[in-house]
């Protein structure tokens, strides 16, 4: 049987051979073939060379998302297979993260070369989490695999808010095979015990990309005032009260993610950390209003901009959460601004921060520049995968 073929237009080549896995549709001149939205299809350039192989999708922008680069190989079992064997292989052989009641990141989309799916370990349940439509139609073959690879009691698929109507994809969050997580499901992340709710928190239940980055900054907080803005579960602000921070207050809109960080702090003995519910741009205007100093204030927001035309509101609220960190700054406090909207950059978030620096008149440095931890890397074919962005300042 012959695999149709998507043929790209004149000139339109080059980042395809680079390997960059996406083909949007503005680079497709024609179909050759019929292929249903989910198939595999081959990528030739307008001069008729193999480019790589990938699955269709005429419902979605990205209408080919790219997975092998070797012309014959079947987009098959055996090939996710050998994909998630790559990919355990660091986490496991490389990371050494697969302690029994660890989390991390097992599968990380376009890092792992598996465009569209990303799988976190949460102890023994795997929380799966498609993307796009050819590896949603074969998630009942991805499942088979990962219990074969990783031995799990329970598989949780989790979907993302407006993938259905981009992908044309129908999912529903549930439990995929095996056992259902308990409600009380638990890890452990550099010695602190984390309640997760696969079911209902945000992401997969838990920002693991942040694990190395609340361990750096837990080093700044002994004897410090801490305000944790955006702390979800407990996030940073444990991590500070653990390392024996005078006062930790943590400030999220959500209750049920308050409700599971104040167990959390129950959970690891933490005294001096509280928590409160709160529209977080107000909460912080509202402090600045009565006066609150704190030594370390970090800024932690979900994604601001899922496109390019919402990107200048974005970068708008970043500059007002900094102006007002900066006014709830001791001195020679410490900022730490976390930034998870792919569409900015790191350039982007610097100059915010440096911007509001001047507007506050306050001197700032630069003490580190970090990303997520090391089982979210970054595909050196795709730049895009490297979104998180966390800059440590020193605030005089």
């Amino acid at each position: 049987m012959t695999t149709p073929k998507v043929i790209l237009k004149p000139s339109r080549a080059k980042p395809f051979f680079g390997r960059h896995p996406w083909v949007f549709a503005g680079a497709v001149e024609r179909v050759d073939g019929s292929p249903a939205d989910g198939a595999e299809v081959d990528l030739v350039s307008h001069g008729d060379n193999f480019v790589a192989r990938g699955l269709f999708n005429s419902l979605s922008k990205i209408q080919v998302r790219l997975y092998s680069w070797d012309q014959g190989v079947s987009l098959d079992r055996a090939f996710f297979r050998d994909r998630l064997d790559r990919a355990v292989r660091l986490r496991h052989d490389v990371l050494k993260l697969n302690a029994p009641d660890a989390g991390y990141r097992v599968a990380f989309s376009e890092s792992d070369f598996l465009s569209g799916m990303v799988v976190d370990r949460y102890g023994d349940w795997l929380a799966v989490q498609f993307t796009a439509l050819g590896l949603a139609n074969r998630r009942d073959e991805i499942a088979e695999v990962l219990r074969e690879v990783l031995q799990p009691r329970g598989i949780y698929l989790r979907t993302e808010k407006g993938v259905g109507k981009l992908e044309g994809v129908e999912q529903h969050d549930g439990p995929l095979w095996g056992e259902p997580p308990p409600a009380d499901l638990a890890i452990v992340e550099n010695g602190l015990r984390v309640l997760v709710n696969l079911a209902e928190g945000q992401k997969t239940g838990y920002y693991l990309d942040q694990r190395d980055n609340r361990a750096a900054v837990a080093r700044l907080c002994p004897g410090k005032r801490v305000l944790d803005a955006f702390c979800y579960t407990g996030g940073f602000g444990l991590y500070a009260a653990k390392a024996g921070a005078a006062e930790v207050l943590g400030i999220d809109a959500s209750e049920p993610a308050l409700e599971l960080a104040r167990r959390n702090a129950a959970a690891n003995d933490l005294s001096g950390i509280s928590f409160e519910t709160a529209d977080v741009f107000r909460h912080l205007a509202d402090l600045v209003a009565v006066r609150r100093q704190f030594d370390v204030v970090v800024l932690d927001p979900p994604k601001f901009a899922r496109n390019r035309a919402a990107v200048p509101e974005a970068l708008k609220g970043y500059r007002r959460l900094h102006q007002l960190a900066l006014k709830l700054l001791a001195k020679d406090g410490v900022l730490v601004s976390c930034c998870c909207t792919g569409l900015i950059t790191l350039q982007d978030l610097e100059d915010i921060i440096a911007q509001a620096a001047v507007e506050g008149r306050r001197d700032l440095q630069i003490l580190e520049r970090r990303g997520p931890a090391a089982d979210h890397p970054v595909a050196a074919t795709c730049r895009e995968s490297g979104y998180l962005k966390c800059v440590v300042s020193r605030v005089l």
